[in-house]
């Protein structure tokens, strides 16, 4: 009796040191990253914005919309016209986009993030929350 337990140990031991080298085909090769729809907090975006980084904000509202007011520097390229093959060169510049409340936005974010295979950034709680935050709109 003592013997098979002593040979249940040892084999037990010995599968144990086997397998902690292991690694599976998957092991090997990272999993691809699938590109998506980011975030950024309003006053984490002013920050950056106040910190000099290049950044082109994009509001996908109506025109309208973005004639009752917008963040300075942002183009308006609506929602139901956008096309990520058909906007501006950034120059380098990081895209944020942004809309009222970020559904929009969170939706042509996606819709980037697929055309370019990389992550794209919309607003978070779109211009309701920059001007919660208390941060500056322009109006024309």
């Amino acid at each position: 009796m003592m013997l098979r337990s002593l040979l249940a140990l040892a084999a037990a031991g010995l599968l144990a040191a086997c397998s902690a080298g292991a690694t599976t085909a998957d092991d090997d090769v990272a999993a691809p990253h699938l590109a998506g729809a980011l975030t950024i907090e309003a006053k984490a975006l002013a920050t950056r914005i106040e910190a000099g980084e290049q950044i082109q904000l994009i509001d996908v509202r109506t025109p309208e919309e973005f004639a009752e007011g917008h963040l300075e520097g942002a183009i308006n390229v609506p929602l139901d016209s956008f096309n990520p093959a058909t906007l501006p060169d950034t120059g380098g510049a990081e895209r944020v986009l942004y809309c009222r409340s970020a559904r929009r936005s969170a939706e042509a974010a996606e819709k980037l993030a697929d055309a370019t295979g990389r992550d794209a950034v919309h607003l978070e709680g779109g211009i309701l929350a920059w001007e919660k935050a208390g941060l500056p709109v322009e109006r024309d």
